[in-house]
């Protein structure tokens, strides 16, 4: 009787404690209390981890939230903390931040991330800016990803870093990601 209660305690527990789409329902009785006895939580423990999963924000979700939230740091020529942000000091601090290390400048940074087109970039992924319309020139500048013709970037000394639009740009910019 006393493992019956301990046992349907257990699980109400769990079960308030996540959410309880996609559960099964456990039937009262001597048999499901016996089976619940030894590990009355497994079941239980192992859908709300598959529900927590598929719903957690992906990688580029995370840096592209986070991303604005070091909005209004100062530029700082060579700065690669919050007391002040390059551009590309901003984007490997956001990566580190989510145990990404990338390169250390903008043209480095372009050359470890895989190439891909506007209309497969995501938020979170790295916009970087050619000095001409060719891809495969210099890369003097990069932004964090916001989707559109948006960007997170530190643009040049006497600003912050600050969201802000790339459609200036034109056809110089090209997308890079690390995570699809």
């Amino acid at each position: 009787m006393r493992r019956t209660r301990l046992a349907r305690a257990a699980l109400a527990t769990a079960l308030l404690s996540g959410p309880a789409a996609g559960l099964i329902a456990v039937p009262a009785g001597a048999a499901s209390a016996a089976a619940l006895a030894g590990n009355p939580t497994t079941g239980v423990t192992q859908e709300v981890n598959a529900w927590k999963a598929s719903n957690a924000p992906s990688f580029n979700q995370q840096v592209a939230a986070y991303v604005k939230r070091l909005e209004g740091i100062p530029y700082r020529y060579g700065g690669t903390t919050p007391a002040g942000f390059d551009c590309s000091g901003l984007t490997q601090y956001v990566y580190r931040h989510f145990h990404k290390n990338i390169a250390r400048t903008a043209y480095a940074q372009f050359r470890q991330f895989k190439r891909i087109s506007k209309a497969h970039a995501r938020p979170g992924d790295l916009v970087f800016f050619h000095d001409s319309s060719d891809p495969g020139s210099y890369v003097y500048h990069v932004g964090v990803y916001e989707g559109g013709q948006s960007m997170v970037d530190a643009p040049h000394t006497g600003t912050t870093v600050s969201w802000q639009s790339f459609a200036w740009a034109g056809n110089t910019v090209t997308f890079g990601t690390i995570s699809h």
